[in-house]
């Protein structure tokens, strides 16, 4: 039989869902129908998905910042069937691929920090996991710090440097690791000082709550890891790539110094897992210390010539297509909008960006009629108001958008980096209409949160 993935489509897409409930995870498709979120896309292109019906939607979620050129980008489509057509080696394991080095090149030239070697693994949560190894071994110490609300991956040495407990509970011991206030620099030179500290790891914007530390923050740790022997990691899975308005979201403080910087998530332009770890020539070879331990450390998939096709491809779209630039003057065409909405509503309590990545958070409002209503959703479910937001803005606005976080009242804007002016009016006038319902109380708003509420799941154990 011929494969068709075409036909599969056809054949099976009215059975999305419950094959996906059936198989994979049906906790989570559960609650993807409780709040409606259950939709089908069947088509995507650029910032926009369409479902079977052919409504079209603008994606602010961008696959949780993979998609910061867009989806189905032609430039990197077109080097990828070039690359399979020329039936190119790859993953030969005993070479040095010509693709593999060519990325790194490119990387270390648009990163700078005179950093000197690139490993390449698959996802970010491997590329932090390499960090971390490295980092211990470079300095022959155990122990990693990480800020609170941070976010860098879910395999167990990441996720000992994850701010949500939640995401720790039930899953054992996990590696050595301590946690200081983000933006406190004092708490984090008395944990440095401990002498028991391989690397601090940090997100120069973070992607849980898009958190931008005070100005001078990240300067200054640095300076502090170098005082006390430790590395300064920049993790820019989410916040690089141009996310910020700047290559790196590090960028935007000239004097910070990392060791490290980790990439992934946008580099291949969402088509295929890659991810990098940028260092130093004095912790890579720490790992690396003679020839008979050259692949002490590695990873199968990592120099694929496929992905690193889809890198250099990637790249160059951004080149050619001004995608940072468009990325830092969006932004703030978006994240002024927003703010100026602030003084109108009063559930609005932070508008937050650095280029386009945003946040707006919501916070107890004035009115007796809206604090009694605000407490009653914040009583049953700390994620539950910003879902009267999210639920309204798809079912209503057709503008995919989610929760920052974990029992968060703030919702993050990641949307692909290349999204227009006609986008930035689309969910400007999307959310002000949201917000003008919910600021009706009692209204149909609060009715059909009720709804949900009584419908979610209960905790489990």
């Amino acid at each position: 039989m011929t494969f068709n993935i075409k036909q599969l489509f056809d054949q099976y897409g009215p059975e999305t869902n419950s094959l996906y409930a059936a198989h994979v995870n049906p906790k989570f498709a559960k609650a993807l129908k409780i709040i409606g979120f259950d939709k089908p896309y069947v088509k995507a292109k650029g910032a926009y998905l369409w479902d079977a019906d052919g409504n079209k939607y603008l994606d602010t979620l961008a696959g949780y910042g993979v998609y910061n050129i867009g989806r189905h980008n032609q430039v990197v489509r077109d080097a990828l069937i070039d690359f399979m057509q020329s039936e190119y080696s790859s993953l030969v394991q005993m070479e040095t691929p010509l693709l593999c080095g060519l990325l790194a090149k490119q990387l270390k030239d648009r990163i700078g920090y005179d950093l000197d070697n690139v490993y390449f693994c698959s996802t970010g949560s491997e590329a932090n996991e390499t960090a971390i190894k490295f980092a211990r071994r470079a300095t022959g110490k155990n122990t990693v710090i990480y800020a609170s609300s941070a976010f860098h991956g879910l395999t167990t040495g990441s996720l000992a440097m994850n701010g949500s407990e939640i995401f720790k509970e039930k899953f054992g011991d996990l590696a050595a690791s301590r946690k200081v206030p983000f933006g406190d620099l004092e708490a984090l030179d008395r944990e440095l000082a401990k002498a028991d500290c391989a690397a601090f790891f940090i997100e120069p914007v973070q992607g849980k709550g898009v958190n931008i530390p005070p100005a001078g923050y990240l300067a200054e740790a640095s300076r502090l890891c170098r005082k006390h022997g430790v590395l300064f990691v920049a993790d820019e899975i989410q916040c690089g790539m141009g996310r910020t308005g700047k290559f790196l979201g590090l960028h935007h403080e000239e004097s910070a110094e990392p060791d490290i910087v980790v990439l992934s998530k946008s580099l291949s332009g969402g088509y295929v897992p890659v991810a990098a770890v940028i260092m130093k020539a004095s912790i890579f070879n720490k790992t690396f210390t003679s020839l008979d331990r050259a692949v002490v450390h590695s990873s199968t998939f990592g120099k694929s010539n496929f992905a690193m096709t889809a890198g250099l491809a990637t790249l160059s779209v951004y080149d050619d297509e001004n995608i940072i630039e468009n990325a830092a003057i969006m932004g703030d065409r978006l994240g002024n909008r927003l703010l100026a909405l602030k003084d109108k509503y009063e559930f609005i309590h932070d508008v937050r960006w650095r280029g386009m990545m945003l946040a707006i958070e919501f916070g107890k409002p004035k009115s007796l009629g809206l604090r009694t209503a605000w407490a009653t959703v914040n009583k049953m479910n700390a994620d539950l108001f910003c879902q009267a937001v999210t639920i309204p803005m798809l079912q209503d606005h057709r503008v995919l958008t989610q929760v920052a976080g974990n029992a968060m009242t703030t919702i993050k804007l990641i949307p692909p980096l290349i999204i227009n002016d006609d986008d930035v009016d689309w969910f400007v006038t999307a959310f002000d209409k949201v917000m003008a319902d919910l600021h009706k109380f009692p209204g149909p708003a609060w009715e059909s949160l009720a709804r949900i509420a009584k419908n979610a799941l209960g905790k489990s154990s």
